[in-house]
């Protein structure tokens, strides 16, 4: 009988593993994709890609036993060879093959150039052939970005005493109502995927004060524009006993200020790689939705159209508008009208026309919407009946209310939409990696 105690000690070696201890002048085994061979006659340089990078690998005819003409393009390998300093090759090292071992080999050549610098193909192209096109190091690196965005967020509210949590997604009624959801038959009854996690984490907020979650969610919105995806990734927290919506605000300008940190500390390598720049999150100008489109309209001689909302453009010059003015590329936008704001949403206690909510623009994009919510139960009811709402539809909802809710807010934010922003990506599919949209169902 064997027994597994464990992870087992492997007799390769990762890139980290030699950064750490150095190897120089060892034999060494180490794994990998052939991401592209180059013959220069004498020599052939054989680039390994591993999850850390890429390894420049030195072939020598009578010296290495291989026969090079057998070795293809994401062929993925595993190499014997001897540790030696170079500092033109990545990493500072570079390993002298002795042996090479095929593992496996591809079975046709590549759609795409994937060893290229960069993709010089269309997106579409890129979306079809997702998961070959993700192996070139650039495509790849925005998702090593996006993870240490992630990282940021958990990390940071840990360290502010948030528990996380884990929703479902099939529900039986979606937090923001409309039409905008998919609908399922479970077994049945009626169902929908969860357009958001509000109503949950609500509730959680009511057994654990502080909790967060990222996860998908569902819009059915028949937008094909390059700033909407019909499944995209929520960071989601929602906090109780708070004194104002502007907790809510400082508690979220204190995760970006994480994420940068952690982006500049643990992925200096990917940012160098897509010419990324940090924005500046030590402070976030906030200004009233109202005032807002005041500023945009005398500044850049604009009817205000809307009353009611935020139209894309007009997004794209409060960002502007703040940029210029205050050097900033993130805004907050509070106090959003009722008509516009979910039942839930908080109103103004000194004008009920307008909400304790707010949106996060960063460089004219929303990628935040949060605020204050109603804890009161009479007043969640009494702003049901002024909508026309039945209560029957959400009954489990008003229950964490009819045995008491402390004050309490929150946000959502959209991973993609915050990638797609960081790396100043011009639609929001190259930050998804595998993209739902209207015309999207595969890869």
């Amino acid at each position: 009988m064997e027994f597994i105690d464990g992870v087992k000690k492997k007799d390769t070696l990762d890139i980290h593993d030699i950064l750490e201890s150095g190897f120089e002048g060892e034999e060494i085994r180490i794994n990998g994709a052939v991401h592209s061979i180059r013959d220069m006659g004498e020599v052939a340089f054989v680039i390994l890609r591993k999850a850390q990078g890429l390894v420049q690998c030195v072939y020598e005819p009578g010296v290495t036993d291989f026969e090079l003409h057998k070795l293809r393009e994401e062929s993925a390998v595993e190499v014997l060879g001897t540790v030696k300093k170079e500092e033109r090759s990545p990493h500072g090292f570079e390993i002298r093959l002795k042996e090479i071992k095929v593992l496996s080999k591809p079975a046709e050549p590549l759609p795409v150039p994937v060893s290229k610098w960069k993709l010089n193909t269309s997106l579409e192209t890129k979306l079809a052939l997702r998961p070959v096109s993700l192996r070139n190091i650039r495509e790849r690196a925005r998702f090593r970005i996006q993870e240490g965005i992630v990282r940021g967020f958990r990390e940071y509210l840990f360290c502010q005493g948030f528990t996380e949590i884990h929703t479902p997604k099939i529900v039986a009624r979606g937090a923001e109502g409309g039409s905008n959801v998919f609908k399922l038959d479970y077994f049945g009854k009626r169902a929908e995927l969860g357009q958001s996690p509000q109503f949950y984490k609500q509730a959680m907020a009511g057994v654990f004060d502080r909790v967060f979650e990222t996860a998908p969610v569902f819009r059915a919105e028949k937008h094909n524009t390059t700033r909407h995806l019909n499944e995209y990734t929520s960071l989601d927290f929602e906090m109780a006993y708070i004194d104002s919506f502007e907790d809510i605000m400082a508690m979220e300008t204190g995760v970006l200020q994480a994420i940068m940190a952690l982006l500049k500390k643990d992925y200096k390598k990917e940012l160098e790689l897509l010419d990324v720049i940090l924005p500046d999150v030590s402070k976030i100008p906030a200004v009233r939705f109202d005032r807002a489109k005041e500023l945009v309209s005398e500044a850049y001689d604009r009817k205000i159209r809307n009353p009611y909302d935020l139209e894309p453009e007009e997004e794209l010059l409060i960002g502007q508008y703040f940029k210029e003015k205050y050097g900033s590329d993130f805004v907050f936008v509070t106090h959003y009208p009722s008509k516009k704001r979910p039942f839930y949403a908080m109103e103004d206690p000194g004008d009920p026309r307008f909400t304790l909510s707010f949106d996060l623009l960063f460089k004219g994009l929303e990628v935040t919407t949060g605020g204050q919510r109603i804890h009161d139960y009479e007043m969640i009811l009494n702003k049901l009946v002024k909508r026309g709402m039945d209560t029957a539809d959400i009954e489990s909802y008003l229950m964490i209310f009819k045995y008491g809710m402390p004050p309490h807010g929150g946000l959502g934010i959209g991973l993609e939409r915050l990638t797609m922003r960081l790396l100043d990506e011009q639609n929001v599919r190259e930050a998804a990696l595998f993209p739902r949209d209207v015309t999207r169902l595969e890869p």
